[in-house]
């Protein structure tokens, strides 16, 4: 079986924003060990990945999502004598960054981005923002050079055949879209695909699973017979097929026959689950529901600025959690020249689901207002 090797020296890979002293756990397994540890990697596991569905044990959530990224890319990297310790951390890190509410989350907060004149918002390039500087306090996540490359390089949402790695070191600074970012090691190229494979039968298995497919035609018997009528048989026979067709001259990637099967089932996925009428739902009612939470924190900000005293008068967790956020990162904002409407964003585009949805909850029904009635003994005096 073919070895791959990277062109870049280790030593250069595994440079960091702040020098560190390594221990027994090596470059690559600290930064694992750090992205765990972190609040927005604890967040994932209350984010969507394609359905919103919190009381469904069985529907994959952003958590297992980078977990089967983590354990696929793995797979690969170990066939070809790659660090399956740097994919495994590409893996969890890889989508940090993510909107709560999935790709229709992400939609609506790139949206309020463009309306702010802030560019669009990418989550990849979001993520790795996150591990370079809004992560642990604002002081990031400080991980190598290799692991940040292929977070922000994951894209896995565009299908290829195959691909090489640059071979070249970027600057991460510079980085504000993900287009025509390509991952400097094989190690994050097989991220990359790893997060198509991983979402492709989940995505497929989990819209069965809620009935979504039942009125739809089934995917055609010759996709099928290459694909698998599984998730685990298509992730086997997808990583199966990576390694038997890739060498450091063609690239790491699918054989023909299988990527166009593929593409076959990325359409059908798209035409039957991505554009169904269930997501078109999500679409308008977490419109409504983020851009109440960003109105609300935007007046907020305009009426009491730094003033704590405002904020603790708003009597909610939203109010009392978004000033302490703010007094916390506002330097950091203002020493990339920044401003407070892209801290707003941050903040919102950071939440879980459960947490937005508790954020509304509190801005819409505001119980203390009630405090004083309820604690009356005539409040609800019998009267009549």
């Amino acid at each position: 079986m073919v070895k791959l090797a990277n062109e870049i020296p280790y030593s250069v890979l595994t440079q960091r924003q702040r020098p560190r002293q390594e221990d027994v756990r090596g470059a690559y397994y600290r930064d694992t060990t750090a992205i765990i540890h972190s609040s927005p990697f604890s967040r994932l596991k209350h984010k969507t990945q394609v359905f919103f569905a919190p009381a469904n044990d069985h529907i994959c959530t952003r958590m297992e999502h980078v977990l089967h990224v983590a354990s696929i890319a793995s797979t690969i990297c170990r066939a070809f004598g790659l660090d399956n310790e740097l994919a495994w951390a590409v893996g969890m890190g890889h989508d940090l960054g993510h909107t709560p509410f999935g790709h229709v989350g992400e939609r609506i907060i790139s949206a309020m981005f463009r309306e702010r004149g802030l560019g669009g918002f990418e989550h990849e390039v979001n993520s790795l923002r996150v591990v370079r500087c809004l992560a642990n306090h604002g002081n990031g996540l400080n991980l190598t050079y290799a692991v940040q490359d292929g977070i922000v390089s994951h894209c896995g949402e565009h299908f290829v055949q195959r691909l090489f790695p640059s071979g070249s070191v970027k600057d991460l600074d510079s980085i504000t879209e993900r287009k025509g970012l390509v991952p400097s090691t094989w190690e994050a190229v097989a991220v990359r695909f790893s997060d198509s494979i991983a979402y492709l039968g989940r995505d497929w298995e989990d819209a069965r699973r809620l009935g979504l497919l039942d009125d739809c035609p089934p995917v055609s018997k010759e996709v099928t017979a290459l694909l698998g009528s599984s998730n685990s048989s298509i992730i086997n026979n997808l990583v199966m097929n990576i390694i038997l067709n890739t060498d450091e001259n063609d690239g790491m990637g699918f054989s023909d026959e299988m990527y166009q099967a593929v593409l076959e089932m990325t359409e059908y996925n798209y035409r039957y689950i991505y554009k169904s009428e269930i997501l078109a739902g999500y679409t308008c009612y977490f419109t409504r529901l983020l851009k109440l939470i960003v109105s609300y924190l935007d007046e907020l900000v305009k009426e009491y600025g730094y003033d704590k005293k405002g904020y603790d008068e708003e009597k909610n967790m939203l109010a009392a959690g978004f000033y302490a956020h703010l007094v916390e990162l506002k330097d950091n904002y203002q020493q990339r020249g920044e401003g407070l409407d892209r801290l707003v964003l941050d903040y919102v585009a950071g939440m879980s689901d459960n947490f937005a949805l508790d954020c509304a909850s509190e801005i819409l029904t505001p119980g203390h207002l009630n405090d004083r009635i309820e604690q009356s003994q005539r409040g609800k005096w019998f009267d009549a």
